[in-house]
Protein backbone atom coordinates (compact mmCIF):
# COMPACT_ATOMS: atom_id res chain seq x y z
CA UNK A 1 0.00 0.00 0.00
CA UNK A 2 1.44 3.20 -0.68
CA UNK A 3 0.10 5.06 2.31
CA UNK A 4 1.21 3.65 6.06
CA UNK A 5 -0.48 3.28 9.25
CA UNK A 6 -0.09 6.69 11.11
CA UNK A 7 0.61 5.28 14.46
CA UNK A 8 3.86 2.90 13.77
CA UNK A 9 6.60 1.49 16.40
CA UNK A 10 9.44 3.37 15.03
CA UNK A 11 12.57 1.06 15.96
CA UNK A 12 15.02 -0.98 13.81
CA UNK A 13 14.33 -3.94 15.71
CA UNK A 14 11.61 -6.01 15.90
CA UNK A 15 9.55 -6.41 18.56
CA UNK A 16 7.80 -10.00 17.89
CA UNK A 17 4.39 -10.83 20.07
CA UNK A 18 4.59 -15.14 19.87
CA UNK A 19 7.18 -17.40 20.52
CA UNK A 20 6.37 -20.64 19.02
CA UNK A 21 9.64 -21.41 17.92
CA UNK A 22 9.60 -19.35 15.07
CA UNK A 23 12.66 -18.52 13.62
CA UNK A 24 14.01 -16.17 10.32
CA UNK A 25 17.58 -15.99 8.91
CA UNK A 26 19.80 -16.33 11.56
CA UNK A 27 21.64 -13.07 10.73
CA UNK A 28 18.64 -11.09 11.70
CA UNK A 29 17.70 -13.30 14.60
CA UNK A 30 19.28 -11.40 17.42
CA UNK A 31 17.05 -7.98 16.21
CA UNK A 32 13.85 -10.52 17.27
CA UNK A 33 12.26 -9.96 20.69
CA UNK A 34 10.99 -13.15 21.05
CA UNK A 35 9.40 -14.44 24.72
CA UNK A 36 9.69 -18.08 25.49
CA UNK A 37 6.64 -20.06 25.20
CA UNK A 38 5.05 -20.39 28.52
CA UNK A 39 4.65 -23.91 28.96
CA UNK A 40 1.79 -25.60 31.99
CA UNK A 41 3.89 -26.46 34.95
CA UNK A 42 3.94 -30.11 34.70
CA UNK A 43 5.47 -30.17 31.40
CA UNK A 44 8.39 -28.07 32.50
CA UNK A 45 10.73 -30.77 33.31
CA UNK A 46 14.70 -30.02 33.02
CA UNK A 47 17.67 -32.23 32.24
CA UNK A 48 16.90 -33.52 28.91
CA UNK A 49 19.81 -33.73 26.76
CA UNK A 50 19.43 -33.44 22.57
CA UNK A 51 22.43 -35.04 21.16
CA UNK A 52 22.14 -34.24 17.33
CA UNK A 53 25.08 -36.50 16.32
CA UNK A 54 23.43 -39.56 17.28
CA UNK A 55 19.75 -38.34 16.77
CA UNK A 56 18.73 -38.82 20.39
CA UNK A 57 16.95 -37.04 23.04
CA UNK A 58 17.41 -38.80 26.69
CA UNK A 59 14.75 -37.64 29.02
CA UNK A 60 15.07 -36.34 32.64
CA UNK A 61 14.50 -40.32 33.84
CA UNK A 62 17.25 -41.24 31.24
CA UNK A 63 14.99 -42.76 28.62
CA UNK A 64 16.71 -42.59 25.61
CA UNK A 65 14.31 -41.95 22.12
CA UNK A 66 13.43 -44.95 20.38
CA UNK A 67 13.30 -42.61 16.78
CA UNK A 68 14.17 -39.61 14.92
CA UNK A 69 12.46 -37.82 12.14
CA UNK A 70 12.61 -34.63 10.28
CA UNK A 71 13.73 -32.03 9.77
CA UNK A 72 10.17 -31.88 8.56
CA UNK A 73 9.15 -28.66 6.78
CA UNK A 74 6.14 -26.07 8.56
CA UNK A 75 3.33 -24.41 6.95
CA UNK A 76 4.63 -21.39 7.85
CA UNK A 77 7.29 -19.21 6.22
CA UNK A 78 8.45 -18.29 9.04
CA UNK A 79 8.83 -21.07 10.95
CA UNK A 80 12.40 -23.40 11.28
CA UNK A 81 11.97 -26.96 10.50
CA UNK A 82 10.95 -29.38 13.22
CA UNK A 83 13.01 -32.41 14.00
CA UNK A 84 10.53 -34.90 15.80
CA UNK A 85 12.14 -37.72 19.06
CA UNK A 86 9.51 -40.32 19.90
CA UNK A 87 9.78 -42.47 22.82
CA UNK A 88 7.99 -45.67 22.83
CA UNK A 89 4.90 -46.66 25.01
CA UNK A 90 6.55 -49.31 26.58
CA UNK A 91 9.54 -46.07 27.77
CA UNK A 92 6.57 -43.85 29.17
CA UNK A 93 3.68 -46.11 30.58
CA UNK A 94 5.80 -46.97 33.73
CA UNK A 95 7.36 -43.74 34.16
CA UNK A 96 7.45 -42.24 37.51
CA UNK A 97 7.00 -38.84 36.01
CA UNK A 98 4.70 -39.53 33.40
CA UNK A 99 2.24 -36.82 34.69
CA UNK A 100 5.21 -33.97 34.50
CA UNK A 101 5.88 -35.10 31.16
CA UNK A 102 2.69 -35.62 29.09
CA UNK A 103 -1.36 -35.19 29.67
CA UNK A 104 -1.96 -38.12 27.08
CA UNK A 105 -4.05 -41.03 28.62
CA UNK A 106 -2.35 -43.68 26.73
CA UNK A 107 0.60 -42.28 24.17
CA UNK A 108 4.22 -41.92 24.38
CA UNK A 109 6.06 -38.52 24.44
CA UNK A 110 7.16 -37.24 21.38
CA UNK A 111 9.91 -33.71 21.60
CA UNK A 112 10.02 -31.44 19.16
CA UNK A 113 12.69 -29.14 18.64
CA UNK A 114 14.75 -27.23 15.69
CA UNK A 115 17.58 -28.42 14.02
CA UNK A 116 21.26 -27.93 15.55
CA UNK A 117 21.79 -24.40 14.30
CA UNK A 118 18.50 -22.63 15.10
CA UNK A 119 18.47 -24.89 18.86
CA UNK A 120 22.01 -23.52 19.69
CA UNK A 121 20.20 -20.09 18.64
CA UNK A 122 17.24 -20.45 20.41
CA UNK A 123 18.64 -21.18 23.58
CA UNK A 124 21.48 -18.07 23.35
CA UNK A 125 18.54 -15.79 22.92
CA UNK A 126 16.14 -17.31 25.71
CA UNK A 127 19.33 -16.29 28.27
CA UNK A 128 19.44 -12.98 26.85
CA UNK A 129 15.74 -13.21 27.51
CA UNK A 130 16.94 -12.65 31.81
CA UNK A 131 18.81 -9.59 31.33
CA UNK A 132 17.78 -6.45 31.96
CA UNK A 133 18.45 -4.83 28.74
CA UNK A 134 16.22 -7.25 26.76
CA UNK A 135 13.49 -6.83 29.49
CA UNK A 136 13.94 -3.14 28.47
CA UNK A 137 13.24 -3.55 24.94
CA UNK A 138 10.65 -6.24 24.96
CA UNK A 139 8.78 -3.37 27.37
CA UNK A 140 7.90 -1.68 24.18
CA UNK A 141 5.44 -4.29 23.10
CA UNK A 142 2.94 -3.73 25.76
CA UNK A 143 2.50 -0.81 24.66
CA UNK A 144 1.92 -0.81 20.48
CA UNK A 145 -0.12 -4.02 21.90
CA UNK A 146 -2.23 -1.53 23.49
CA UNK A 147 -2.45 0.84 20.63
CA UNK A 148 -3.34 -1.53 18.79
CA UNK A 149 -5.90 -3.09 20.45
CA UNK A 150 -7.55 0.40 20.99
CA UNK A 151 -7.66 0.71 17.22
CA UNK A 152 -9.11 -2.32 16.46
CA UNK A 153 -11.94 -2.82 19.09
CA UNK A 154 -12.88 0.81 20.35
CA UNK A 155 -12.51 2.47 17.07
CA UNK A 156 -13.09 -0.46 14.15
CA UNK A 157 -10.48 -0.06 12.02
CA UNK A 158 -9.99 -3.19 10.97
CA UNK A 159 -13.37 -2.32 9.00
CA UNK A 160 -12.58 0.67 6.60
CA UNK A 161 -15.58 3.02 6.34
CA UNK A 162 -15.24 4.42 2.66
CA UNK A 163 -14.15 3.35 -0.80
CA UNK A 164 -10.70 4.01 -2.45
CA UNK A 165 -7.12 4.55 -0.45
CA UNK A 166 -6.79 8.06 -0.14
CA UNK A 167 -10.36 8.15 2.20
CA UNK A 168 -9.34 4.87 3.72
CA UNK A 169 -6.01 6.57 4.47
CA UNK A 170 -7.42 9.57 5.92
CA UNK A 171 -9.59 7.71 8.36
CA UNK A 172 -6.58 6.08 9.72
CA UNK A 173 -5.15 9.49 10.17
CA UNK A 174 -8.45 11.20 11.28
CA UNK A 175 -8.60 8.20 14.34
CA UNK A 176 -4.73 8.33 14.96
CA UNK A 177 -5.40 12.21 15.79
CA UNK A 178 -8.66 11.02 18.00
CA UNK A 179 -6.56 8.40 20.26
CA UNK A 180 -4.15 11.11 20.49
CA UNK A 181 -6.68 13.66 21.69
CA UNK A 182 -8.57 11.03 23.98
CA UNK A 183 -5.17 10.24 25.75
CA UNK A 184 -4.12 13.87 26.58
CA UNK A 185 -8.10 14.11 28.00
CA UNK A 186 -7.57 11.37 30.49
CA UNK A 187 -4.59 12.78 32.21
CA UNK A 188 -5.29 14.14 35.23
CA UNK A 189 -5.20 17.85 35.54
CA UNK A 190 -4.13 17.42 39.00
CA UNK A 191 -1.11 16.20 38.54
CA UNK A 192 1.93 17.31 39.59
CA UNK A 193 3.93 19.84 37.58
CA UNK A 194 7.20 19.60 37.28
CA UNK A 195 9.40 22.42 39.09
CA UNK A 196 10.11 25.30 37.69
CA UNK A 197 13.75 25.83 36.63
CA UNK A 198 15.63 28.46 39.19
CA UNK A 199 16.86 31.70 37.51
CA UNK A 200 19.94 32.37 36.62
CA UNK A 201 22.33 34.75 37.89
CA UNK A 202 20.95 37.64 36.22
CA UNK A 203 17.77 37.30 37.00
CA UNK A 204 18.30 36.71 40.25
CA UNK A 205 20.38 40.22 40.09
CA UNK A 206 17.39 41.67 38.36
CA UNK A 207 15.25 40.43 41.28
CA UNK A 208 16.95 41.80 43.89
CA UNK A 209 17.35 44.96 42.80
CA UNK A 210 13.55 44.81 41.90
CA UNK A 211 14.25 45.45 38.28
CA UNK A 212 11.31 44.58 36.11
CA UNK A 213 12.36 41.17 33.66
CA UNK A 214 9.29 39.25 31.06
CA UNK A 215 8.73 35.91 31.95
CA UNK A 216 10.15 34.98 28.57
CA UNK A 217 13.04 37.12 26.89
CA UNK A 218 11.01 36.55 23.66
CA UNK A 219 8.41 39.04 24.70
CA UNK A 220 10.68 41.85 24.40
CA UNK A 221 9.97 44.60 22.05
CA UNK A 222 6.19 43.10 21.14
Amino acid sequence: MAHQFPVLLRHREVVRPRARDEFVPVELRRQLHLPARRLQPERRLKGRHIDFDRQQVTCPQGQVSAGWHGPYPTSSPTAAPLIAARFTKSQCRPCPARALCTTTADSARTVGFPPRELRNLQLRVRAEQHEPHWKTRYAVRSGVEGTINEFAHRHGMRHCRYRGQPKAHLQHVLTAITVNIERLSSQSATAELSSPRPPTAFQSFLDQNEIPRSKSWRTLGS
